[in-house]
């Protein structure tokens, strides 16, 4: 429930479960619909993890970030 001043409260056994600690960073976004609240911290890491198997092919974001824009140069550059 919501109260008066558009406050949540997390159930302790909650909290415990998500590590939820006082003081924890957490991050609030919406997603499909849903609320969701996670740890900073765990979040971070799992943004970590899911970078780097979007590029374990051997390939760089750097580098492909550079091909995007010498061909975006490229296409500008012509008449």
């Amino acid at each position: 429930m919501v109260n008066a001043q558009g406050r949540v409260t997390i159930p302790a056994q909650i909290r415990r479960e998500a590590g939820i600690e006082v003081s924890t960073p957490l991050v609030v976004y919406v997603e499909d619909g849903r609320v969701v609240i996670e740890n900073r911290d765990r979040l971070a890491a799992r943004t970590r993890q899911e970078v780097a198997a979007t590029w374990s092919d051997g390939g760089s974001a750097v580098e492909e970030l550079i091909a995007d824009r010498r061909a975006e140069a490229d296409r500008e550059s012509r008449p």
